[in-house]
């Protein structure tokens, strides 16, 4: 197979991973507190000749990159949907394990625990799952993430901040393996959600684009094939 050919299809493949991320971002256009994702490739060469003269170069998809820019709020006025103005994440203890996320819509179990829409408990600033008391009456949420009821301290949600890189666990959960640090400059507003930051705009107009792309990549392709099949039958027929 000639070089070209190698090359063309490592960048096809290219484009059909950038396509599956343009098209989940646009699937969770509405997905509260949804962060959308940027393929990142890295190059590679080969050597294709034994003096080293001669190099293919080689991409692959390297990694995944968060547009972690602030969503639109959308003031619900629900007494347990909360949003947070600044960087920070609410911190959720899931059967695999904490998890950080901006999708504040949360609610109360019939134990009185704060959950999210999954049912996973919402944790607080101490790193454990908050309980509201029956007798709690008007529960409310300072803009540090204190909950008080009754006029009554009752605990404080934490908002935390990744110890180094996230990683994207699904659509709505993060994961922090260098671990989490209390974030300082954060506020919380209650009866809000922080939407998403994809542009649906933006995203359609890259879906084109990389249609395109591929488009142009295909026609090489079948151009390259073609010159390769004239070349094998101008050779047996001499």
């Amino acid at each position: 197979m000639s070089s070209s050919i190698y090359t063309t299809l490592t960048r096809q493949q290219g484009l059909m991973q950038e396509m599956q991320v343009v098209a989940n971002n646009l699937a969770n256009a509405s997905t509260t507190g949804y962060k959308s994702d940027r393929a990142v490739f890295t190059e590679y060469l080969v050597s294709t000749g034994n003096s080293g003269d001669h190099s293919l170069s080689m991409g692959t998809l390297g990694g995944h990159t968060f547009q972690m820019e602030q969503g639109g709020l959308n003031f619900t006025g629900g007494r347990f949907d909360l949003a947070i103005q600044g960087e920070g994440f609410f911190m959720v203890e899931t059967p695999q394990g904490q998890r950080l996320t901006r999708a504040g819509h949360f609610q109360l179990s019939g134990a009185g625990q704060l959950i999210d829409m999954q049912g996973n408990a919402v944790l607080g600033a101490g790193g454990n799952p908050i309980n509201i008391p029956e007798d709690a009456g008007e529960v409310t949420f300072g803009e540090d993430g204190t909950i008080s009821g009754n006029g009554q301290i009752i605990d404080q949600i934490g908002i935390m901040l990744a110890d180094g890189q996230l990683q994207r666990d699904s659509n709505s959960y993060f994961t922090a393996e260098g671990g989490t640090v209390q974030a300082q400059d954060a506020k919380l507003v209650q009866g809000a959600l922080e939407q998403s930051n994809v542009s649906p705009v933006l995203e359609v107009a890259r879906m084109i684009e990389v249609q395109r792309a591929y488009e142009a990549g295909q026609a090489l392709l079948e151009r390259e094939d073609q010159r390769i099949s004239q070349l094998i039958t101008a050779v047996r027929e001499r």
